[in-house]
């Protein structure tokens, strides 16, 4: 095991384009790191230049408290499970987990040894004797992964290595890993398009953008407490609602509704500025099945419900903001891109917004019905620089006198 430092790492490509970006990062001994982000972040491109599968052009990557910018990956003491899972189709289970072992001219016994303990922890005994072609997708990359394991390696590097499962395998097969890391406490390094495994796998998470590290702590902290807007539409499911709000007071006037400013809030927003108002979907109930302990921390409020999907334990209500309610900013325009919306009005520019309902929620479909707003769990957000208003006030406070 090994503990993995990035200082100030960048990739630049000969045309001058920068896949990443002034990366640092301090990655624990036996800590599970997600790197998260869209497509073209940079963050299989970080991945590889720790593996030394690209030329870092400029900072510093250190593992185990040795620089390793000129090893060659073979010497860098890393394993890596690949997306496509490169197992050798001509050789049996056994022969693919043992094959680097065998490379490196380690005793046959010590690889049968090596490669059963493997197999045993990752449920693959049976298979030893088959080939990868009559494998199960999910069998396939427990091979890849054992193959990995059989290594004993300082650090694994994982780039996405679920994306060819079917959903429900993903499920499953995600599982399996965390309780594998968690037994093998090697320091794990996992790269992944899906924040569903983000937030359920890592000790921490890192979101990318651009080649850039918007912010990294664990996956609660980053829902709960999201520094950008990019960082608050990318975590979570469905995304946040995003609404264009003013100042009024100690009040902000939504579309549909007013809401009281936060606590620690106040005093910090001037009358008459314009925030964005980030809402998550499952902060807004049916306000029938909101119990009176908990009604007094939110706004009740009557709209339209346009549409209404049914999740069999949770509801999905698309309601009308009513006014204008469309929210631009390019943090928001990437996520649309990333996701294949881009060319699809968005929620807000059609004036809606959905909301995460209890099952026993009823509501009616076509008609108005009043929801409940939970006022303590909002966000709020700079409209020029994306930037959270709370988090800003926060970086504010801590400056020394």
């Amino acid at each position: 095991m090994a503990e993995i430092t990035l200082k100030d790492v960048t990739k630049r490509y000969p045309d001058g384009t920068e896949a990443v970006k002034h990366m640092n990062m301090d990655i624990q001994d036996g800590e599970f790191m997600i790197l998260v982000g869209p497509s073209g972040c940079g963050k299989s491109t970080a991945l590889r230049m720790i593996a030394g599968l690209e030329e870092i052009s400029e900072g510093e990557i250190d593992i185990g408290g040795e620089r390793v910018n000129e090893f060659e990956p073979r010497d860098r003491d890393i394993a890596m499970v690949f997306q496509n899972y490169a197992l050798y189709p001509h050789m049996t289970v056994r022969e693919n987990m043992g094959f680097a072992l065998k490379l490196a001219k380690v005793e046959k016994d010590e690889i049968d040894r090596r490669v059963e303990e493997a197999a045993r922890i990752l449920d693959l005994t049976e298979q030893l004797e088959r080939k990868p072609a009559n494998l199960s997708g999910g069998q396939r990359q427990r091979v890849a992964m054992g193959r990995a394991i059989v290594r004993d390696p300082a650090a694994f590097l994982m780039d996405e290595p679920l994306s060819n499962l079917d959903a429900k395998l993903r499920v499953q097969t995600r599982t399996e890993l965390a309780r594998l890391q968690e037994r093998l406490g090697t320091t794990t390094i996992y790269v992944t398009h899906d924040q569903t495994e983000a937030m359920t796998l890592g000790d921490r998470v890192a979101v990318m953008r651009l080649g850039v590290v918007q912010q990294v702590g664990p996956g609660q902290e980053l829902y709960e407490r999201p520094v950008n807007l990019f960082v608050a539409g990318f975590i979570g499911s469905p995304s946040m609602n995003f609404l264009p709000g003013v100042v009024e007071g100690d009040r902000v006037r939504l579309p549909m509704v007013e809401v009281p400013i936060p606590e620690d809030l106040r005093g910090k927003l001037r009358d008459g500025q314009e925030v964005f108002v980030g809402v998550r979907p499952e902060d807004i109930e049916d306000a029938a099945v909101v119990g009176e302990e908990k009604r007094h921390h939110g706004v009740v409020f009557r709209t339209k419900i346009e549409l209404l999907e049914s999740m069999g334990a949770e509801l999905y209500a698309h309601f009308s903001l009513g006014g204008d309610a469309g929210v631009e900013h390019e943090h928001l325009r990437e996520l649309a891109a990333d996701a294949g919306t881009s060319d699809v009005p968005s929620e807000s520019d059609r004036g809606l917004a959905v909301a995460r309902l209890d099952a026993s929620a009823n509501v009616p479909v076509g008609r108005e019905a009043e929801l409940w707003l939970d006022t303590t769990k909002l966000h709020f957000f700079d409209p020029e620089s994306g930037r959270s208003l709370r988090a800003a006030a926060e970086e504010l406070t801590e400056v020394p006198a």
